[in-house]
């Protein structure tokens, strides 16, 4: 079982208590402008979708800050670069203007998200999730998602635990069952994860 966690949450704060649904996002997340390229306002996008030639399909995106609605802009272009998009923007055609849209999310339509595969998750449907055992023992909630390059890294944390951290592998032997309804997850306890 493969548990691809897709499109990342800037703010992954939840709080405390009763987890609770969040409204469906319009926008899903698929890169974060991190700096500039050049001088005619092409923008340097870290990638945030596991597909980075997916900003070659598109047409326009949406830009803006997290949790605010983002502005639709033309995609003129966009090429891959040391492991990073550079995309070129209509209307935006110097480094000055470009400037103001570092940290600025780029997104698309939900409508407009690839499809996943089985056993396969959005990061804001991961983020939050409660942990429980096999055995019934809870371990406390999703806060974090470390990307090692082999599979992805839950951290779960619990400020009413004194136990700190727990760093959970997205594999298929630890990762038993993903319920978003319920907003848990439950795994096999493996020896030294705790």
């Amino acid at each position: 079982m493969e548990h691809a966690a897709r499109q990342a949450d800037i703010d992954s704060e939840r709080g405390s208590g009763k987890h609770e649904e969040a409204p469906e996002p319009r926008f899903l997340a698929i890169g974060q402008v991190i700096g500039l390229h050049g001088v005619r306002g092409e923008l340097k996008v870290e990638v945030l979708t596991g597909d980075p030639h997916r900003f070659g399909q598109l047409d326009e995106v949406f830009v803006g800050p997290d949790g605010e609605d983002p502005m639709a802009w033309p995609v003129l272009g966009s090429r891959l670069h040391k492991g990073r998009v550079l995309l070129k923007l209509g209307g935006l055609d110097e480094r000055t203007a470009a400037e103001a849209f570092r940290g600025l999310l780029v997104q698309i339509p939900v409508e407009e998200v690839a499809p996943l595969e089985e056993d396969e998750y959005y990061e804001d449907q991961i983020l939050g999730l409660e942990v429980w055992t096999r055995a019934g023992e809870y371990l406390g909630r999703i806060e974090d998602i470390l990307y090692t390059g082999a599979n992805e890294v839950y951290v779960v944390r619990d400020a009413k635990l004194d136990r700190g951290e727990i760093l959970i592998p997205a594999i298929g032997d630890v990762v038993l069952a993903v319920d978003l309804e319920a907003g848990r997850m439950e795994i096999d306890l493996m020896e030294g994860l705790v």
